[in-house]
């Protein structure tokens, strides 16, 4: 087992920059975790996942999707990855603008 220090948000950022090849997510308590790559199973399931969550997005035209990298920094302070997102345009909207990066 690896023990990390505690990261700043800045740090965090900097280490997901510095390793861009590395799935990186982040527990509530600060611990990081690195997340293997998936399989081809898993791969063509979330493949199609997203692509029919973003069909459903475009149609419905109320918000917009992301893919398993973009990381969600969450109320508990975690920074998780999910396989597939959407999120409200209401909500986009109400973010800081370096948060929508």
């Amino acid at each position: 087992m690896i023990v990390v220090p505690h990261l700043t948000d800045e740090q965090f950022e900097e280490f997901c920059q510095r390793n861009q090849d590395v799935r990186v997510e982040r527990t509530s308590h600060g611990d990081l975790i690195i997340m293997p790559p998936t399989g081809g199973a898993t791969g063509n399931r979330s493949a199609a996942l997203i692509t029919m969550l973003t069909v459903w997005a475009w149609q419905d035209g109320s918000g917009e999707t992301f893919d398993s990298s973009t990381g969600f920094d969450l109320p508990n302070g975690a920074t998780r990855s999910p396989d597939a997102a959407w999120v409200s345009k209401e909500r986009l909207a109400s973010l800081f603008p370096a948060a929508r990066g």
